[in-house]
């Protein structure tokens, strides 16, 4: 069935891009849940989709050649360090940083949009994927931000880590807890441009949550978690690419629909494994 993806350049940039994602979205995705940042994503996605309309008009109107990908990705980057700033605006209330540049980006893509003349076939893949709009630029620039953001995990995991867990601590303790921070929620926009192509923006953010939601049900700890998001990430790039080939679907629906199989499957040998020990415990 993978036949095709090695037989045709389009097919195969788009699969090894789609493996690329798979590590880095649950990567990140882990710190994100774990510090109940799952909103982020969202936000930081609306604003990806107000850049890629941005490009679209750009270019159907001025006839401005912007690639929709890099403005979305400079969007996103750019709605990041808003989303940073707001926070430190409202000290006592950050969680409303993430409504409100969501808001806008819901706003400006209706604008955009609408000075487009609406939806088209580019817009349309933009939203939930394609198998065949990943190029061998897209690929080698999303290489190089997995490269990025693989090699800034390992330096700074410790410091990421005792973020996640206690932000207060890690700032008593001398640690440059904003710094970090803008640099994690940056990594994070960059993830959700680069897997636009395939997943969707409209989908991007469940392939950072749903693989560790996942990951938490069997995992025994924050690395075991983390390397298991990462294969239940993979194990729905792979399935939902290749079904949604064959099936002529978006890739997108049928990567996220993969994740929800085995979110629920994780569930399910939870429960499995629970029930011995209760039944132990009772006797």
């Amino acid at each position: 069935m993978l036949a095709d993806f090695f037989q045709y350049d389009f097919l195969r940039y788009t699969f090894l891009t789609g493996l690329l994602i798979g590590v880095i979205a649950p990567l990140l995705g882990t710190f994100i849940v774990v510090r109940r940042l799952s909103l982020i994503a969202d936000a930081l996605s609306h604003v990806t989709l107000a850049g890629i309309a941005f490009g679209l008009m750009a270019e159907k109107k001025f006839g401005l050649m912007i690639a929709p990908l890099y403005s979305g990705m400079f969007f996103s980057v750019l709605g990041s360090v808003l989303i940073e700033r707001l926070r430190s605006v409202y000290k006592a209330y950050q969680e409303l940083a993430i409504p409100i540049i969501l808001s806008t980006g819901v706003g400006l893509s209706v604008i955009f949009i609408s000075i487009a003349d609406g939806f088209n076939t580019d817009l349309f893949n933009y939203l939930f994927g394609s198998v065949s709009a990943v190029s061998q630029n897209d690929f080698f620039m999303i290489l190089g931000i997995t490269i990025f953001i693989v090699l800034v995990v390992t330096l700074f995991y410790k410091e990421l880590f005792t973020l996640s867990f206690d932000e207060e601590h890690a700032t008593i303790t001398g640690l440059h807890a904003k710094r970090i921070h803008l640099l994690f929620i940056v990594l994070t926009a960059l993830v959700i441009a680069s897997s636009i192509r395939i997943v969707g923006v409209l989908l991007v953010s469940a392939l950072m949550t749903l693989p560790v939601a996942a990951s938490m049900r069997l995992a025994k700890g924050f690395k075991q978690m983390m390397l298991l998001s990462i294969l239940f990430g993979e194990l729905s790039v792979i399935i939902g690419l290749v079904s949604g080939y064959y099936l002529s679907m978006p890739p997108g629906g049928t990567i996220v629909m993969v994740s929800i199989f085995i979110l629920l499957l994780s569930i399910g040998i939870k429960r499995l494994n629970s029930k011995p020990r209760k039944a132990r415990n009772s006797a």
